[in-house]
């Protein structure tokens, strides 16, 4: 890293996703300083491989996406030096890590405090998300525009946001809830959030959540659930 240039640190929750954790390291640009993995209590090799590709891993044995992210943030309140800027990422390869620097320019260079990825705006790749949620998504930010006035196009899970203003937000939603309430909170606190155009494939292996009646139904009612709840 180069003298002056803002630190910035990736969060990756994970969940059995061996196959692809290492192809997603291995893209992300080399301006990170820390790859932190979240093994939510994975029954394969993801904390071993991930290891293995220059990540640091923490382990929570609580499945939940939030919780993950918050145990990753946990991990990194602990270092002496704290970051300027955190990015969140899924670890199946959904997403193009290189993507990194179009979400953090708008941070470095306009003044934003959140950037959203937005697949809406980006480029699909066919089958890579599921009428569910694509509809879910579209409720979703519909529901927010208009309940707070909030807008958004998606709820991307690829997104930067500066580290200072993430820990002011408090964030608690330990599962499917958590990408919403932190745009929902994000907007009530009046912090500055832009949206950058992100493009999307299809995931390697089978989703938790999109893959499954359970997950899908539980993703949907949790998001109206957390939408209400800060209404």
């Amino acid at each position: 890293m180069k003298v002056n240039q803002p630190i910035i640190d990736v969060i990756i929750p994970a969940f059995n996703e061996e196959q692809s954790i290492p192809l997603v390291i291995r893209d992300i640009p080399d301006i990170v300083r820390y790859v932190v993995v979240a093994n939510n209590n994975s029954t394969d090799q993801t904390s071993q491989v991930a290891e293995k590709a220059g990540a640091v891993v923490v382990f929570e044995p609580q499945k939940g996406y939030g919780k993950a992210c918050l145990t990753a943030m946990g991990w990194i309140k602990e270092q002496e030096v704290q970051p300027d800027i955190v990015v969140f990422l899924d670890g199946d390869y959904s997403d193009y890590p290189q993507q990194l620097t179009d979400l953090v320019n708008p941070i470095l260079t306009q003044g934003a405090d959140m950037v959203i990825g937005s697949r809406a705006l980006g480029q699909k790749e066919k089958g890579s998300m599921t009428p569910p949620q694509i509809f879910g998504n579209w409720l979703a930010t519909r529901m927010m525009r208009v309940m707070y006035g909030a807008k958004y196009s998606d709820l991307g899970p690829f997104r930067a946001i500066r580290w200072k203003s993430l820990l002011d937000l408090g964030m608690e939603d330990q599962n499917y809830g958590w990408t919403i309430e932190m745009q929902i909170k994000a907007h009530k606190n009046g912090l500055k959030s832009v949206e950058v155009p992100v493009d999307y494939k299809q995931r390697i292996g089978v989703s938790k959540v999109s893959g499954t009646v359970k997950g899908v139904f539980g993703a949907g009612y949790k998001i109206i659930f957390t939408i209400f709840k800060y209404w």
